[in-house]
């Protein structure tokens, strides 16, 4: 069973594939690294909402976003080093076809932006 960020990967890939050929591969990476991101930014906005209103001084706002940072660095080297060709291929063999939205594949990553931008509001 293929994950999440799997299955997703994907179904975008093969859905460019059609209109920007080769372009294809890239626009899936960034897609799966959107989300990903997106996914460790609202849970690093909940963890710090918490502690903040548990009044709980566990890091600063800078140190929160070098830690981001370097999540999102290890993030994304670890996704341009797992779907090289010999994965892609793999996961496209085992895929069954479902029919998404692409829109709402879109949509998952920014609501889940919109929703750590409103954790971190909290004060």
């Amino acid at each position: 069973m293929a994950s999440l960020p799997d299955t997703n990967y994907i179904f975008v890939f093969n859905y460019y594939k059609k209109a920007y050929g080769k372009k294809s591969i890239n626009i899936a990476l960034l897609y799966v690294c959107f989300l990903e991101l997106s996914f460790v930014l609202v849970l690093g906005a909940f963890l710090k909402a918490f502690a903040s209103q548990m009044k709980i001084g566990i890091m600063s706002n800078t140190k929160f976003g070098v830690l981001l940072s370097l999540i999102g660095l290890i993030i994304i080297f670890k996704n341009w080093m797992r779907y090289n060709g010999k994965k892609r291929n793999i996961l496209n063999a085992k895929s069954k076809r479902h029919n998404t939205s692409i829109f709402l594949l879109w949509l998952l990553p920014a609501g889940c932006v919109a929703i750590a931008l409103i954790l971190l509001q909290v004060k």
